[in-house]
């Protein structure tokens, strides 16, 4: 049934104010992040997790309860090795929100579980064009890169990490083992 402009205005109306409403949450959540990288800089162990704990935590909250709901959903399916429900909640979480670089990284990540990795790359260049300090996609990439025989792309992935979140995980090994590939082995 097709309704008038008459119809649609009072939905228009409140849709507006239900968007106005969430933008301020929305911009709040990066206020704290410049604090966060730069303490984050020099943190080490316990401190570093938590740092990265509260940057991750602000990058998943879009503004809207709704879109959060949809993405923990996508989280416990794929916890729960339900990967393709996990797809089915990240797909109407981008299509809901094309501007949340999370919903991007979350589905990347189920792609790549699933060895699917030209879908994984095209959503790791969405979500680092809307966030290009996500640390996390930028890890995703550097496993592509390396699971495509790409070395030097991946080390220099993992270099920006680095730049960003020193303290991450496996950085170390990484890094190692592809300067090795790329540059040689010491004699």
């Amino acid at each position: 049934m097709m309704r008038s402009k008459s119809e649609l205005k009072p939905v228009v109306a409140a849709l507006a104010v239900l968007l106005c409403a969430a933008a301020p949450a929305a911009a709040q959540q990066n206020e704290s992040l410049p604090d966060l990288f730069a303490a984050l800089q020099d943190a080490e162990g316990a401190a570093a997790d938590e740092i990265v704990e509260r940057i991750q935590k602000e990058w998943s909250r879009s503004g809207s309860p709704a879109m959060d709901l949809l993405l923990d959903r996508a989280r416990e399916a794929m916890a729960g090795g339900e990967t393709a429900l996990a797809l089915g909640h990240l797909g109407a979480l981008i299509d809901h929100a094309p501007e949340f670089a999370e919903g991007y990284n979350a589905r990347a990540a189920a792609y790549f579980q699933l060895d699917r990795y030209g879908e994984a790359l095209d959503d790791l260049r969405m979500a680092l064009a809307l966030n290009p300090r996500h640390f996390g996609a930028i890890t995703g990439l550097a496993l592509i890169l390396e699971a495509l025989d790409r070395p030097e792309r991946a080390l220099a992935a993992w270099r920006e990490v680095e730049r960003l979140n020193p303290s991450q995980e496996g950085l170390a090994a990484a890094m190692s083992r592809l300067q090795r590939a790329v540059e040689g082995a010491e004699i």
